[in-house]
């Protein structure tokens, strides 16, 4: 599954290049809850045909009825004040929320207002230019002129929160979040498959026949070079995870020193408090690794949810993947149990994925 603003965009250049009037919706404002964060987008075809959300879907339909003709019967006048056809001309401001009973139409939560730049059919050579840097995998800002609709593309570092001076918006555009798999097993199934509802491009990597011979999750690119040389070739970046799951050390080890000299956003690995001490210390001891350069590395990696079966250690895992590339804190506890468990005694074990939170101290 694609990158969601990337399947936006494509949308959007499609309709373009046919010919049809198009809109851009971005959300550029919000006070207090809103159901989408600010720099989400959707497109809007002027026959009614949308991709991505700006809201619960309330004010989509508001947009489709104000700028679709699927709204206008052959032949019928449109309501006074309501042009039913996407416009030419420069980017508008929409605010939707405003008073509680807009917030109650709207679907909004109590208190809800959000802002939107409605950009009135985009040109397509900028379009393409924009997702051609998303494909080649750069990082890019979009400068939009809000008085004349053009548009200027950026080619940065580090994602930058979206900006709205009056005069520009600038909202940046990433290439697709990946993850790499060290081993083809079930638990990889199960990780795969929601990565990719999670918008994630997959790639599992096993050099074992016999495992990769039982792959069955479809849009999964499949790797048969040994791990390390795979993390190597594969230009890992800071929108990159990799996570060890096969318990082979021959495997998962040098695997994870190649991710560890990389700009990797996640790397991690399964396998119990014990066995993830035991590979800190290989790696200290025969890979010249020291703990500083160690802490990056995540195990036992997932959120703690008491997971048993391999779909719910699947999920475990890619609720951390989440929180770590959305920036968010684990709980304390977590953040506590875990520094505890890098220097736990060498006879302690745990639980193969996550670790419990400790019980608050009596008072």
């Amino acid at each position: 599954m694609e990158n969601l603003d990337v399947t936006v965009l494509r949308h959007l250049l499609q309709w373009r290049q046919e010919g049809r009037r198009a809109l851009l919706a971005t959300v550029i404002r919000t006070w207090g809850s809103s159901p989408r964060p600010v720099g989400s987008i959707m497109a809007l075809c002027e026959t009614g045909a949308v991709a991505g959300s700006v809201s619960g879907g309330c004010i989509e339909d508001d947009l489709i009825y104000r700028y679709s003709r699927a709204h206008t019967a052959a032949g019928s006048p449109s309501a006074e004040g309501v042009t039913h056809d996407i416009p030419d001309g420069p980017p508008e401001r929409v605010r939707y929320g405003v008073t509680a009973d807009e917030a109650h139409r709207f679907g909004l939560p109590c208190g809800g207002t959000l802002e939107l730049l409605l950009e009135f059919n985009p040109d397509a050579t900028a379009l393409q230019a924009l997702l051609t840097a998303l494909t080649d995998g750069r990082l890019i800002l979009r400068h939009t002129e809000i008085a004349t609709g053009r548009v200027h593309l950026e080619a940065i570092e580090r994602p930058q929160p979206l900006s709205d001076d009056g005069t520009t918006l600038r909202n940046s555009f990433g290439p697709e979040y990946r993850l790499l798999l060290i081993g083809a097993g079930q638990l990889s199934e199960y990780l795969a498959s929601m990565a990719l509802f999670c918008g994630f491009a997959v790639t599992v990597c096993d050099p074992r026949e016999e495992y990769r011979g039982g792959w069955s999750v479809a849009g999964v690119q499949v790797a048969t070079g040994m791990p390390d040389d795979v993390v190597r070739d594969f230009h890992v970046d800071r929108r990159t995870g990799v996570i060890a799951l096969t318990h082979d050390p021959k495997l998962d080890d040098l695997a994870l020193l190649e991710a560890l000299d990389s700009d990797a956003f996640y790397i991690g690995a399964i396998g119990s408090r014990r066995n993830n001490q035991a590979r800190r210390a290989r790696l200290i001891e025969h890979f010249g690794q020291t703990e500083e350069r160690l802490a990056r590395l995540r195990g036992p990696i997932g959120l703690y949810i008491a997971s048993k079966t391999p779909p719910e250690i699947a999920v475990s895992i890619m609720a951390e993947v989440l929180a770590v590339k959305n920036g968010a804190p684990l709980p304390e506890e977590m953040a506590v149990a875990i520094a505890k468990d890098r220097m736990l005694p060498s006879g302690a074990d745990g639980p193969v994925c996550g670790t419990p939170p400790r019980p608050p101290t009596p008072r």
